[in-house]
């Protein structure tokens, strides 16, 4: 653990922005409520409508009941106001109404839309993007454009009707005076234009840095162990403190800039309101505008001071909206590789003879064969040798094959080729034959079953851990996985299988993690089992009780296997030596301790040695496994 961390960058969009441009990709979440959108849009301009003609109202009252001295007039006057701001409340309350609902609706559409695309994007794309930015864009993103939807898209088209009829209303009252509160229109557009680009640019970074807060807090809290045990935890508290900082620096700087746009959306107004009051009460003591007129006048340009004030929040609000819209689709722009990505067929053709309908042979039980197979992670330097490069490597059907290699060789690479969890970059993996590339994944990972040395299980109880690799499976396939994993543990746990294991299945050893991980590999009775050096966590006594019982499970299965050990390879019917990209040997564990040297020292414990004799020759991934 380092005293500073520093999140890795997500990507960052290029090219020009628009905020119109990035809004309107929310349109096909919006189209289908869009009916409830209008009406509530529809029946808040009724609303502001009201409110307009409260003036109106006032100017009759003025010029009629109280010029003329009729206090039945006035009452009648006043109860017509109570009425119209009576009806403006109660039409906001019917909007919030009808938008809530939809609303949630949308953001709950866009999460599970998000979700599911991350969780069919390869392993690669979650590798490169930090935790807690993909968290901050399922959250707190979506948090904000619904709350744009929900207020600022309606009332920016609201506001404008309003200000819009206000202004004509104004200058069919007095034009003259309606000509004074139209000056600070234009010099109004010019600083929201200038206020818009710098807004943005500031909601982006704060939005982003809080993704990379998020990421700290989350592996705080995963890798709290480690923190505690090296007493490392002043140095995490120093670089959570560095991003908060420069998180409250953003949103201090946001905050300037919102408050000088408030500023002068606020001033210019006033500063034209004072100057048409002075200039409409030099007319009203001339007799060239009644007070009626002028009471509605100033009435109707202070009800236009909300609208007008609040389109400085509005703006903000949706400069924000925008940027949460750009990094939610950053994610779901993130092509998902096709479910088949060669266009070679599977399998060839077979030869029509002339008058005979083709008939399709049985596929034979060919096993796991790897041909050429060459892989290099796409963020590698261009000059950076391959990880893997035209491996070649056949496991026959029901046979099971021990890989090893010093550490950094690539094997657990070359694992996760197999359940394509990585796509090979040349040559092609066959099962039975056929052409995984070819094969949907579904179908893929039905027929392969892994289970990794670094075990993940999930907040769930454990029985569900476990028949993650069975689908549909029940109690039986349940209880057979449990005792080739030697997972008997579980009856003592407080409720058993039903037990919660807690995030991470923190709550476990870690050998019991490993016995789990690979009881869910087993569950599934699956065809071909690809195993990373599962046994790694276990002590001596139960390594043996778990390898007696594996190999049952072993002989009805293809099965590729990581060793590290002379006892976990004594499982395997052959032994693969993976050195400097390929496979350097093959045959069985006492063959090659016979007639290979860097094997006999890796199986002599002395991998030290063995690098250095062969260091001419071998490659390594720069510190993947």
């Amino acid at each position: 653990m380092t005293e500073t961390h520093e999140p890795p960058e997500p990507p960052r969009p290029a090219g020009s922005r628009s905020a119109v441009r990035s809004l309107l990709r929310l349109w096909p979440y919006v189209r289908p409520v869009r009916g409830r959108l209008a009406t509530a849009a529809a029946v808040t301009v009724v609303a502001s409508c009201a409110g307009l003609a409260i003036p109106l109202a006032l100017k009759w009252i003025v010029d009629g009941p109280v010029a003329g001295g009729d206090p039945s007039g006035v009452w009648l006057g006043g109860g017509l106001v109570l009425l119209l701001g009576l009806l403006e409340a109660s039409l906001f309350a019917v909007r919030r109404f009808v938008t809530a609902r939809p609303l949630a609706r949308v953001e709950a559409d866009m999460r599970a839309d998000l979700y599911g695309h991350l969780q069919r994007l390869p392993v690669a794309f979650h590798d490169r993007w930090a935790s807690g930015q993909l968290l901050s864009r399922s959250t707190t993103d979506l948090t904000l454009l619904r709350i744009f939807l929900a207020f600022p898209l309606t009332f920016l088209l609201v506001n404008g009707a309003t200000i819009v009829a206000g202004f004509v209303v104004l200058l069919i009252q007095q034009w003259v005076l309606g000509l004074v509160l139209l000056a600070p229109v234009v010099p109004l557009v010019i600083i929201c234009a200038y206020f818009e680009e710098r807004y943005s640019r500031a909601a982006r970074t704060a939005q982003d840095q809080s993704g990379d807060l998020a990421t700290v807090v989350e592996e705080s809290v995963l890798g709290i162990r480690i923190i505690k045990g090296f007493g490392r935890h002043r140095g995490q508290e120093k670089a959570f403190a560095a991003l908060a900082g420069r998180l409250r620096g953003t949103e201090l700087h946001k905050a300037h800039l919102l408050g000088l746009l408030w500023a002068f959306i606020m001033s210019l107004p006033e500063l034209a309101i004072g100057a048409a009051l002075v200039l409409g009460v030099l007319q009203v003591a001339d007799g060239d505008l009644s007070a009626g007129t002028l009471v509605a006048f100033l009435s109707t340009a202070l009800a236009l001071r909300w609208p007008v004030e609040s389109m400085g929040f509005l703006i903000a609000i949706s400069n924000e909206a925008a940027t949460a819209a750009d990094r939610y689709f950053e994610v779901m722009d993130t092509p998902v590789p096709p479910q088949e990505t060669a266009s070679r067929p599977a399998n060839p053709p077979a030869r029509e003879t002339p008058g005979e309908a083709p008939q399709e042979t049985p596929r034979e039980r060919s096993g796991l064969r790897l041909e050429g197979v060459g892989f290099r992670y796409p963020d590698a330097p261009a000059d950076a040798p391959p990880v893997l490069d035209g491996v070649d490597l056949h496991v026959r059907a029901g046979e099971t094959m021990a890989l090893v290699g010093t550490t950094g060789s690539g094997k657990t690479t070359l694992t996760a080729l197999v359940p394509r969890l990585h796509e090979a970059t040349s040559g092609r993996i066959t099962l039975d034959g056929q052409d995984i590339a070819a094969m949907p994944r579904e179908r893929l990972r039905e027929l392969v079953s892994v289970a990794f040395e670094d075990p993940t299980l999930f907040s769930a109880s454990v029985g569900e851990n476990v028949l993650m690799g069975a689908d549909g499976g029940g109690e039986a396939e349940l209880r057979r996985a449990l005792e080739v994993a030697q997972a008997g543990f579980v009856d003592s746990l407080p409720e058993g299988t039903r037990t919660q294991v807690g995030e991470q299945g923190l709550s476990l050893s870690g050998g019991q993690r490993q016995r789990l991980a690979l009881a869910r590999a087993v569950a599934g009775d699956p065809r071909f089992l690809i195993l990373d050096d599962p046994l790694s966590a276990l002590d001596v006594h139960t390594e043996a009780l778990v390898e007696a019982a594996l190999r049952e499970v072993l002989a009805g299965t293809t099965a590729l296997v990581v060793a590290h050990r002379p006892s976990t390879v004594m499982l395997a019917d052959r032994v693969a030596l993976l050195s400097g990209g390929r496979i350097a040997a093959v045959g069985t564990h006492h063959e090659l301790l016979r007639t290979n040297r860097e094997y006999a020292l890796l199986m002599a414990g002395d991998e030290d040695r063995g690098d250095a004799a062969d260091a001419p020759y071998a490659r390594h991934e720069g510190g993947r496994r």
